[in-house]
Protein backbone atom coordinates (compact mmCIF):
# COMPACT_ATOMS: atom_id res chain seq x y z
CA UNK A 1 0.00 0.00 0.00
CA UNK A 2 1.36 3.02 -0.99
CA UNK A 3 2.44 5.51 2.10
CA UNK A 4 1.00 8.37 0.83
CA UNK A 5 -2.61 6.45 1.32
CA UNK A 6 -4.07 9.05 4.10
CA UNK A 7 -7.29 9.25 3.44
CA UNK A 8 -9.66 11.66 5.24
CA UNK A 9 -13.02 10.15 6.90
CA UNK A 10 -15.53 11.99 7.71
CA UNK A 11 -19.14 11.67 8.67
CA UNK A 12 -22.26 14.09 7.63
CA UNK A 13 -26.14 14.18 8.54
CA UNK A 14 -27.25 14.23 4.59
CA UNK A 15 -27.00 13.01 1.37
CA UNK A 16 -27.48 16.01 0.14
CA UNK A 17 -23.88 16.63 1.12
CA UNK A 18 -22.46 14.34 -1.14
CA UNK A 19 -22.22 14.46 -5.24
CA UNK A 20 -24.66 12.59 -6.51
CA UNK A 21 -22.64 11.35 -9.69
CA UNK A 22 -19.62 10.55 -7.32
CA UNK A 23 -21.82 8.56 -4.92
CA UNK A 24 -23.38 6.42 -7.41
CA UNK A 25 -20.09 5.65 -9.20
CA UNK A 26 -19.03 3.78 -5.89
CA UNK A 27 -21.97 1.96 -6.42
CA UNK A 28 -22.33 0.59 -9.95
CA UNK A 29 -25.79 -0.37 -11.14
CA UNK A 30 -27.12 -0.07 -7.31
CA UNK A 31 -30.92 0.52 -7.69
CA UNK A 32 -30.77 1.68 -4.20
CA UNK A 33 -29.03 5.00 -5.81
CA UNK A 34 -28.56 8.51 -4.18
CA UNK A 35 -31.48 9.68 -5.06
CA UNK A 36 -33.27 6.10 -3.34
CA UNK A 37 -31.72 7.15 0.09
CA UNK A 38 -32.39 11.02 -0.85
CA UNK A 39 -35.78 9.99 -0.55
CA UNK A 40 -35.20 8.21 2.29
CA UNK A 41 -34.34 10.66 3.82
CA UNK A 42 -36.95 13.16 3.39
CA UNK A 43 -39.95 10.51 3.96
CA UNK A 44 -40.01 11.64 7.59
CA UNK A 45 -39.84 8.32 9.11
CA UNK A 46 -40.36 8.39 12.35
CA UNK A 47 -37.61 7.47 14.87
CA UNK A 48 -35.04 7.43 12.15
CA UNK A 49 -31.70 10.39 12.00
CA UNK A 50 -29.49 9.64 9.13
CA UNK A 51 -25.39 9.94 8.70
CA UNK A 52 -23.32 9.07 5.63
CA UNK A 53 -19.33 8.28 5.96
CA UNK A 54 -17.41 9.15 3.65
CA UNK A 55 -13.93 8.45 2.94
CA UNK A 56 -11.46 10.99 0.69
CA UNK A 57 -8.22 11.36 -0.61
CA UNK A 58 -7.58 15.16 -2.60
CA UNK A 59 -11.10 15.44 -2.85
CA UNK A 60 -12.39 12.45 -4.34
CA UNK A 61 -14.46 10.28 -2.97
CA UNK A 62 -12.74 6.96 -2.07
CA UNK A 63 -15.40 5.74 -0.59
CA UNK A 64 -18.95 5.22 1.19
CA UNK A 65 -21.86 4.10 3.34
CA UNK A 66 -25.33 4.97 4.72
CA UNK A 67 -25.62 4.91 8.54
CA UNK A 68 -28.98 5.49 10.82
CA UNK A 69 -29.93 6.35 14.17
CA UNK A 70 -32.63 5.12 16.37
CA UNK A 71 -33.91 3.38 19.59
CA UNK A 72 -34.18 -0.30 18.43
CA UNK A 73 -35.86 -2.88 20.86
CA UNK A 74 -34.07 -6.53 20.32
CA UNK A 75 -37.76 -8.32 19.56
CA UNK A 76 -37.82 -6.06 16.77
CA UNK A 77 -37.13 -7.99 13.95
CA UNK A 78 -38.17 -11.14 15.78
CA UNK A 79 -41.24 -13.13 14.72
CA UNK A 80 -43.32 -14.52 17.53
CA UNK A 81 -42.29 -17.46 19.35
CA UNK A 82 -39.52 -18.39 22.45
CA UNK A 83 -37.56 -15.94 20.92
CA UNK A 84 -39.55 -13.24 21.42
CA UNK A 85 -40.68 -14.49 24.40
CA UNK A 86 -36.96 -15.17 25.82
CA UNK A 87 -35.94 -11.51 24.88
CA UNK A 88 -39.06 -9.72 26.73
CA UNK A 89 -38.32 -12.16 30.06
CA UNK A 90 -34.56 -10.36 30.03
CA UNK A 91 -36.57 -7.13 29.52
CA UNK A 92 -38.35 -7.22 32.52
CA UNK A 93 -34.98 -8.20 34.31
CA UNK A 94 -32.54 -5.59 32.42
CA UNK A 95 -34.62 -3.31 29.98
CA UNK A 96 -31.71 -1.24 29.53
CA UNK A 97 -30.14 -4.11 27.43
CA UNK A 98 -33.02 -4.79 25.50
CA UNK A 99 -34.57 -1.33 24.12
CA UNK A 100 -31.04 0.33 23.02
CA UNK A 101 -30.26 3.28 20.66
CA UNK A 102 -28.66 2.10 17.70
CA UNK A 103 -25.93 3.47 15.67
CA UNK A 104 -25.68 0.63 12.35
CA UNK A 105 -24.20 0.98 9.05
CA UNK A 106 -26.51 0.51 6.36
CA UNK A 107 -30.28 1.52 6.11
CA UNK A 108 -33.59 0.76 7.47
CA UNK A 109 -34.66 0.56 3.81
CA UNK A 110 -31.94 -1.09 2.08
CA UNK A 111 -31.91 -4.32 0.87
CA UNK A 112 -28.22 -4.85 2.50
CA UNK A 113 -25.00 -3.10 4.26
CA UNK A 114 -22.78 -2.01 1.72
CA UNK A 115 -19.62 0.37 1.20
CA UNK A 116 -19.25 1.48 -1.98
CA UNK A 117 -15.98 1.70 -3.12
CA UNK A 118 -13.94 3.82 -5.89
CA UNK A 119 -12.67 2.09 -8.56
CA UNK A 120 -9.03 0.36 -8.33
CA UNK A 121 -8.64 0.63 -5.18
CA UNK A 122 -6.05 -2.08 -3.48
CA UNK A 123 -7.38 -5.01 -1.08
CA UNK A 124 -5.45 -3.43 1.74
CA UNK A 125 -6.67 -0.24 0.96
CA UNK A 126 -9.97 -1.13 1.34
CA UNK A 127 -9.26 -2.80 4.59
CA UNK A 128 -7.84 0.12 5.82
CA UNK A 129 -10.85 2.40 4.60
CA UNK A 130 -13.04 -0.70 6.41
CA UNK A 131 -11.63 -0.06 9.68
CA UNK A 132 -11.40 3.39 9.49
CA UNK A 133 -14.91 3.92 8.75
CA UNK A 134 -16.12 1.44 11.52
CA UNK A 135 -14.11 3.56 14.20
CA UNK A 136 -16.23 6.40 12.65
CA UNK A 137 -19.49 4.68 13.34
CA UNK A 138 -18.20 4.01 16.24
CA UNK A 139 -17.24 7.68 17.53
CA UNK A 140 -21.17 8.73 16.24
CA UNK A 141 -23.04 6.39 18.23
CA UNK A 142 -20.40 7.94 21.63
CA UNK A 143 -21.47 10.84 20.09
CA UNK A 144 -25.33 10.37 19.65
CA UNK A 145 -25.37 7.93 22.99
CA UNK A 146 -25.71 5.10 21.26
CA UNK A 147 -24.84 1.53 23.68
CA UNK A 148 -25.87 -0.46 20.59
CA UNK A 149 -23.42 -0.74 16.67
CA UNK A 150 -24.50 -2.58 14.28
CA UNK A 151 -24.07 -3.45 10.17
CA UNK A 152 -26.81 -4.35 9.09
CA UNK A 153 -27.76 -7.53 6.42
CA UNK A 154 -24.00 -7.91 5.21
CA UNK A 155 -24.58 -9.52 1.81
CA UNK A 156 -22.69 -13.13 1.95
CA UNK A 157 -20.65 -12.03 -0.85
CA UNK A 158 -18.60 -9.25 1.21
CA UNK A 159 -18.73 -11.86 4.31
CA UNK A 160 -15.42 -12.43 4.91
CA UNK A 161 -14.17 -9.01 4.52
CA UNK A 162 -16.19 -7.92 6.84
CA UNK A 163 -15.56 -10.57 9.52
CA UNK A 164 -12.07 -9.25 8.97
CA UNK A 165 -13.17 -6.29 10.21
CA UNK A 166 -15.87 -6.59 12.52
CA UNK A 167 -14.35 -10.14 14.72
CA UNK A 168 -11.27 -8.49 15.95
CA UNK A 169 -13.67 -5.36 17.06
CA UNK A 170 -15.73 -7.46 19.03
CA UNK A 171 -19.18 -7.84 17.13
CA UNK A 172 -21.24 -10.44 17.12
CA UNK A 173 -22.94 -12.42 14.19
CA UNK A 174 -26.12 -13.69 13.56
CA UNK A 175 -27.74 -14.57 10.34
CA UNK A 176 -29.87 -11.97 9.16
CA UNK A 177 -33.02 -12.52 6.80
CA UNK A 178 -32.15 -13.29 3.54
CA UNK A 179 -32.92 -12.37 0.29
CA UNK A 180 -34.74 -13.95 -2.81
CA UNK A 181 -33.76 -13.49 -6.24
CA UNK A 182 -34.90 -15.24 -9.59
CA UNK A 183 -32.23 -15.34 -12.41
CA UNK A 184 -34.28 -14.60 -15.56
CA UNK A 185 -32.57 -17.02 -18.27
CA UNK A 186 -35.60 -17.34 -20.09
CA UNK A 187 -36.95 -15.73 -23.17
CA UNK A 188 -40.91 -16.26 -22.33
CA UNK A 189 -42.91 -16.77 -19.40
CA UNK A 190 -43.96 -19.96 -21.17
CA UNK A 191 -40.25 -21.07 -21.32
CA UNK A 192 -40.25 -20.21 -17.19
CA UNK A 193 -43.27 -21.91 -16.25
CA UNK A 194 -42.44 -25.09 -18.36
CA UNK A 195 -39.28 -25.04 -15.63
CA UNK A 196 -41.45 -25.18 -12.86
CA UNK A 197 -42.50 -28.44 -11.09
CA UNK A 198 -45.56 -30.07 -12.81
CA UNK A 199 -47.88 -28.80 -9.83
CA UNK A 200 -46.62 -25.52 -9.37
CA UNK A 201 -46.99 -25.50 -12.78
CA UNK A 202 -50.81 -26.59 -12.68
CA UNK A 203 -51.51 -24.55 -10.20
CA UNK A 204 -50.21 -21.23 -11.26
CA UNK A 205 -52.23 -21.30 -14.79
CA UNK A 206 -55.30 -21.56 -12.49
CA UNK A 207 -54.33 -18.65 -10.56
CA UNK A 208 -53.48 -17.10 -13.74
CA UNK A 209 -56.82 -16.66 -14.91
CA UNK A 210 -57.56 -14.00 -12.63
CA UNK A 211 -55.84 -11.55 -14.75
CA UNK A 212 -59.33 -11.99 -16.65
CA UNK A 213 -61.12 -9.56 -13.14
CA UNK A 214 -58.08 -7.37 -12.91
CA UNK A 215 -57.14 -4.31 -14.41
CA UNK A 216 -53.01 -3.57 -14.05
CA UNK A 217 -51.63 -0.23 -14.55
CA UNK A 218 -48.13 0.84 -14.61
CA UNK A 219 -47.61 4.41 -12.97
CA UNK A 220 -44.55 6.50 -12.30
CA UNK A 221 -46.11 8.33 -9.49
CA UNK A 222 -49.31 7.94 -7.21
CA UNK A 223 -51.22 11.10 -7.65
CA UNK A 224 -54.84 11.27 -6.64
CA UNK A 225 -53.97 7.56 -5.05
CA UNK A 226 -51.74 8.01 -2.17
CA UNK A 227 -54.69 7.63 0.86
CA UNK A 228 -55.65 4.42 -0.98
CA UNK A 229 -51.74 2.97 -1.37
CA UNK A 230 -51.26 4.22 1.97
CA UNK A 231 -54.23 2.21 3.45
CA UNK A 232 -52.81 -1.06 1.96
CA UNK A 233 -50.41 -0.28 3.30
CA UNK A 234 -51.17 -0.06 6.85
CA UNK A 235 -53.45 -3.07 6.36
CA UNK A 236 -50.29 -5.26 4.91
CA UNK A 237 -47.83 -3.80 7.59
CA UNK A 238 -50.60 -4.79 10.22
CA UNK A 239 -50.81 -8.48 9.45
CA UNK A 240 -46.72 -8.96 9.41
CA UNK A 241 -44.80 -10.04 11.89
CA UNK A 242 -41.64 -8.33 11.89
CA UNK A 243 -41.67 -4.83 12.71
CA UNK A 244 -38.78 -2.03 12.06
CA UNK A 245 -39.53 1.47 10.12
CA UNK A 246 -43.12 2.28 9.49
CA UNK A 247 -43.20 4.15 5.77
CA UNK A 248 -44.99 7.05 5.19
CA UNK A 249 -47.02 8.46 2.03
CA UNK A 250 -43.74 10.63 1.71
CA UNK A 251 -41.29 7.59 0.94
CA UNK A 252 -43.48 6.01 -1.70
CA UNK A 253 -43.99 9.46 -3.80
CA UNK A 254 -40.66 11.08 -2.78
CA UNK A 255 -39.07 7.92 -4.54
CA UNK A 256 -41.13 8.06 -7.39
CA UNK A 257 -40.51 11.39 -8.16
CA UNK A 258 -36.88 11.38 -7.29
CA UNK A 259 -36.02 8.14 -9.19
CA UNK A 260 -37.89 9.09 -12.52
CA UNK A 261 -37.78 5.74 -14.91
CA UNK A 262 -35.40 3.98 -12.48
CA UNK A 263 -38.72 3.81 -10.01
CA UNK A 264 -42.27 2.67 -11.00
CA UNK A 265 -45.77 1.80 -8.95
CA UNK A 266 -47.40 -1.27 -10.43
CA UNK A 267 -51.37 -0.84 -9.35
CA UNK A 268 -53.70 -3.68 -9.09
CA UNK A 269 -57.68 -2.74 -9.76
CA UNK A 270 -61.04 -4.64 -9.62
CA UNK A 271 -63.71 -2.73 -11.05
CA UNK A 272 -62.59 0.54 -9.72
CA UNK A 273 -61.21 -0.54 -6.64
CA UNK A 274 -57.57 -0.24 -6.20
CA UNK A 275 -56.76 -3.79 -4.00
CA UNK A 276 -52.63 -3.84 -4.59
CA UNK A 277 -50.61 -1.62 -5.25
CA UNK A 278 -46.28 -2.86 -5.93
CA UNK A 279 -42.89 -0.25 -5.98
CA UNK A 280 -40.25 -1.24 -8.00
CA UNK A 281 -36.50 0.16 -8.16
CA UNK A 282 -34.54 -0.42 -11.53
CA UNK A 283 -31.04 -0.54 -11.49
CA UNK A 284 -28.16 -2.48 -14.39
CA UNK A 285 -30.00 -5.28 -14.91
CA UNK A 286 -32.11 -5.80 -11.74
CA UNK A 287 -35.50 -5.13 -11.31
CA UNK A 288 -36.16 -4.47 -7.37
CA UNK A 289 -39.37 -5.46 -5.61
CA UNK A 290 -39.48 -2.75 -2.51
CA UNK A 291 -42.59 -3.54 -1.22
CA UNK A 292 -46.00 -5.37 -2.15
CA UNK A 293 -49.00 -3.69 -0.14
CA UNK A 294 -52.84 -5.62 -0.74
CA UNK A 295 -56.27 -5.34 0.70
CA UNK A 296 -57.55 -8.76 2.28
CA UNK A 297 -59.73 -9.46 -0.07
CA UNK A 298 -56.81 -9.51 -3.01
CA UNK A 299 -56.08 -12.85 -1.89
CA UNK A 300 -58.96 -13.88 -3.56
CA UNK A 301 -57.96 -12.79 -6.90
CA UNK A 302 -54.42 -14.12 -6.08
CA UNK A 303 -52.69 -10.69 -6.98
CA UNK A 304 -49.44 -11.68 -5.20
CA UNK A 305 -48.72 -13.88 -7.90
CA UNK A 306 -50.00 -12.06 -10.91
CA UNK A 307 -47.47 -9.35 -9.44
CA UNK A 308 -44.82 -11.60 -9.98
CA UNK A 309 -46.04 -12.61 -13.26
CA UNK A 310 -46.03 -8.66 -13.78
CA UNK A 311 -43.08 -8.26 -13.35
CA UNK A 312 -41.29 -11.16 -15.01
CA UNK A 313 -42.76 -9.55 -17.99
CA UNK A 314 -41.57 -6.12 -17.11
CA UNK A 315 -37.83 -8.00 -16.68
CA UNK A 316 -38.67 -9.39 -19.86
CA UNK A 317 -39.44 -6.76 -21.19
CA UNK A 318 -36.64 -4.45 -20.16
CA UNK A 319 -33.69 -7.25 -20.76
CA UNK A 320 -32.99 -7.05 -17.21
CA UNK A 321 -31.17 -10.34 -15.84
CA UNK A 322 -32.39 -10.74 -12.21
CA UNK A 323 -35.23 -10.35 -10.42
CA UNK A 324 -34.90 -9.32 -6.66
CA UNK A 325 -38.06 -10.04 -4.74
CA UNK A 326 -37.41 -9.09 -0.67
CA UNK A 327 -36.77 -10.78 2.40
CA UNK A 328 -40.23 -12.38 2.83
CA UNK A 329 -42.84 -15.14 1.89
CA UNK A 330 -40.01 -17.46 1.14
CA UNK A 331 -41.95 -20.49 0.46
CA UNK A 332 -44.00 -19.05 -2.77
CA UNK A 333 -40.50 -17.80 -3.72
CA UNK A 334 -38.55 -21.08 -3.55
CA UNK A 335 -41.56 -22.67 -5.29
CA UNK A 336 -41.34 -20.34 -7.88
CA UNK A 337 -37.39 -21.17 -8.86
CA UNK A 338 -35.78 -18.32 -6.45
CA UNK A 339 -32.85 -18.62 -4.58
CA UNK A 340 -31.93 -17.55 -1.43
CA UNK A 341 -28.63 -15.24 -0.84
CA UNK A 342 -27.85 -14.84 2.78
CA UNK A 343 -27.16 -11.91 4.86
CA UNK A 344 -25.46 -11.60 8.23
CA UNK A 345 -25.81 -8.95 11.17
CA UNK A 346 -23.14 -7.88 13.33
CA UNK A 347 -23.73 -5.89 16.75
CA UNK A 348 -21.84 -5.21 19.84
CA UNK A 349 -22.45 -3.31 22.85
CA UNK A 350 -19.88 -0.78 23.84
CA UNK A 351 -19.94 -1.67 27.17
CA UNK A 352 -17.34 -4.38 27.76
CA UNK A 353 -20.09 -6.21 29.87
CA UNK A 354 -23.02 -5.26 28.40
CA UNK A 355 -21.61 -6.86 24.90
CA UNK A 356 -20.40 -9.95 26.85
CA UNK A 357 -23.85 -10.49 27.90
CA UNK A 358 -25.18 -10.08 24.39
CA UNK A 359 -23.00 -12.97 23.02
CA UNK A 360 -24.69 -15.06 25.13
CA UNK A 361 -28.21 -13.64 23.69
CA UNK A 362 -26.70 -13.15 20.19
CA UNK A 363 -28.57 -16.69 18.95
CA UNK A 364 -31.96 -15.75 20.33
CA UNK A 365 -31.75 -12.34 18.31
CA UNK A 366 -31.27 -13.97 15.10
CA UNK A 367 -34.58 -13.96 12.62
CA UNK A 368 -36.78 -16.94 12.00
CA UNK A 369 -34.51 -18.47 8.87
CA UNK A 370 -36.48 -20.08 6.01
CA UNK A 371 -37.31 -23.89 7.31
CA UNK A 372 -35.04 -26.63 6.19
CA UNK A 373 -36.94 -27.86 3.37
CA UNK A 374 -36.67 -24.71 1.84
CA UNK A 375 -32.93 -23.80 2.39
CA UNK A 376 -32.53 -27.28 0.65
CA UNK A 377 -34.42 -26.32 -2.66
CA UNK A 378 -32.75 -22.62 -2.57
CA UNK A 379 -29.30 -24.77 -2.66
Amino acid sequence: MPDAFAPRIRVVDTIGQIDRDAWNALFPGEPEDHDYLAAVEAAGLEGFGWRYVVAELDARLLAAAPVFITRYALETTLEKGAGRAAVRVLGRVLPGLTTLRLACLGSPCTETAQIGWAAGLFPDQREVLTRRMLAALDETARVERCGLVAVKDAPEAAAAAWAAALEPAGYHAVPGLPTAELVIDFDSVETYLSRLSPATRKDMRRKLRAFDQVRVEVRRDLFGLEDQVMALYAGTRARGDLQFETLTAAYFTGVLRRMGEHALCVLYFVGDELLAANLLLIGDGVLLDKFFCMSAEGRRHNLYFLSWFTNLELCLERGLGRYQSGQAAYDNKLRLGSRLLPTTLHFRHRNPVANHLLRWIAPLLAPTQPSAPFREAAA
